[in-house]
């Protein structure tokens, strides 16, 4: 998503969503909610917890974030502006399926 970043920058936020603290927030929210569209991805998690091995939540959404097997790529712009342009031009692309929200 086009936009400046705070704190840790991507990295950091790569880092929280990978760990499993991000699960309702963007990303983590995004795999988390095609993951349980998943009838296999469910059966595996029902299989745990009826195995008597239930996990928790932030292990579901690590779960989910491993079962969506991302690839990110970013670019740097000189502005915000810039940013949201390039931003618009990629999601028009149709040559796969993107996981933004359209600006």
């Amino acid at each position: 998503m086009a936009g400046e970043r705070q704190g840790e920058g991507l990295r950091g936020r790569l880092r929280r969503y990978n760990s499993g603290k991000a699960l309702a927030s963007g990303l983590g929210e995004a795999a988390f909610d095609r993951a349980l569209a998943d009838p296999q991805w469910l059966r595996e998690r029902l299989a745990e917890v009826e195995g008597g091995q239930p996990r928790r939540a932030t292990e579901w959404g690590k779960a989910a974030l491993a079962w969506a097997d991302l690839h990110v790529c970013w670019a740097v712009t000189v502005s915000g502006t810039a940013a949201k342009a390039l931003e618009r031009k990629v999601l028009a692309l149709n040559a796969t399926e993107w996981w933004n929200r359209a600006c």
